[in-house]
Formats: C-alpha cells, sequence, structure tokens
C-alpha cells in the first residue's frame, strides 16, 4: 500500500507561497494530483458564493458574526480581511485530516504563511511536526513582468502592482524551510515533488 496512511510516510501540513504570476497554481494542482493522500485545504470565507459554488467545496461560507465567533474563539490557523471580505482557515479540519495520516496543502500568502507557522509553533504536537513550508519564486522581478504581459490579462498599472507586491513577498522567502525557482516548469515541479517525498520520508522530527 502506498499512500498516506501508509506508515513509511508521515503526513504533512504543507504551505506554499509565491507571487502572483510564479507559477504556484499549476505546480500545486499538480501536485495534488500525483500525491496519495494529498487534499487542500478549504479556507472559510465571508463573502457570498459565486455562480455555482457549493459550499465546503471552494470555500465554506460563514457569516460575518460566525466567522467573528470563531476569530475570538481561536479556531482559525491564520485569518485576513482580503478586499473587504474575510478569509481563513480552520484549524480543526487540519488537525482532524494529519491525525488520520493525510497531508494538507494550504495555498497562501507570506502573511498567511507567517500566521500558520506561528500556529503551528505555539501548539506543538502534530501541527508542528507535520509543519513544511515552501517557497516558489521567479527567475527575477523582470521574468515575472514578463510573464504578467504575455498572460495578457491585466492592465500595465496592475501588472506594475503586482510586481511591487511580489518584490516584498520575495524579500520574505528568507522565511520558509525551501525555495523553489521556477525558471521552467518541468524542473521546477521535479524539485517541489522531491521536497515533498523527502519530508513524507523524515522521521527526525521534534
Amino acid at each position: 500500500m502506498n499512500g498516506e496512511g501508509d506508515n513509511k510516510f508521515r503526513a504533512l501540513l504543507l504551505v506554499v507561497s509565491a507571487p502572483s504570476g510564479a507559477g504556484k497554481t499549476t505546480l500545486c494542482e499538480r501536485l495534488l494530483a500525483e500525491t496519495p493522500g494529498m487534499e487542500r485545504s478549504v479556507s472559510c470565507t465571508t463573502r457570498a458564493p459565486r455562480g455555482n459554488e457549493v459550499d465546503g467545496k471552494a470555500y465554506r461560507f460563514l457569516s460575518p458574526a460566525e466567522f467573528e465567533r470563531r476569530v475570538a474563539a481561536g479556531d482559525f490557523l491564520e485569518h485576513a480581511v482580503v478586499h473587504g471580505n474575510r478569509y481563513g482557515t480552520l484549524r480543526e479540519p487540519v488537525e482532524q485530516a494529519l491525525a488520520a495520516g493525510r497531508s494538507v496543502m494550504l495555498v497562501i500568502d507570506v502573511q498567511g504563511a507567517a500566521q500558520v507557522r506561528q500556529s503551528a509553533r505555539a501548539a506543538g504536537g502534530l501541527l508542528r511536526r507535520s509543519y513544511v513550508d515552501i517557497f516558489v519564486a521567479p527567475p527575477s522581478l523582470e521574468t515575472l513582468r514578463e510573464r504578467l504581459v504575455r498572460r495578457n490579462e491585466d492592465t500595465p498599472e496592475v501588472i506594475d502592482r503586482r510586481v511591487r507586491n511580489a518584490a516584498q513577498e520575495m524579500a520574505r522567502r528568507g522565511e520558509y524551510r525551501h525555495l523553489v525557482v521556477n525558471d521552467d516548469i518541468e524542473t521546477a515541479y521535479r524539485e517541489l515533488r522531491a521536497i515533498v517525498n523527502a519530508e513524507r520520508c523524515r522521521r527526525d522530527v521534534d
């Protein structure tokens, strides 16, 4: 039997951050598809469902009052306000998955990652032992700008803002245990997969 339920592997709380345009969506979706026993965390949000979104699939939809109650109760590993709506990752579903031997992936920004990192350290136990973070970076800010221009999805003003934000995010990449530079998507994926496989096999964890 191969998978997270096998004693050969440890479950991971895998946190992945990257600037917009660095390729994290492509890399993470492939990693999820090719890693047995790994699931993506479902965030909570106070925004209304869009289109055919189903509660518990894309997001867990909470009222502002319920979200605030859970913040006060310390139920979140991380939470933030984005464009006027609140988003957060609940602690309990993550802990339940890890306890069952399943890995959980969180794709979040550097601020959210810092909160999860602190929560895992403070909690100790399974959360701390399972925690692994990876920063995915472009080779340079100029390369990132070129990719954003080629995507042809944003105005020049939005691209400028994304590049400025990327510079701030990349300044914090030293906070992460692992760094993957996405110069070539196949090479970056092999590096990402190798890191995850190595971490799943580690036993020298506090």
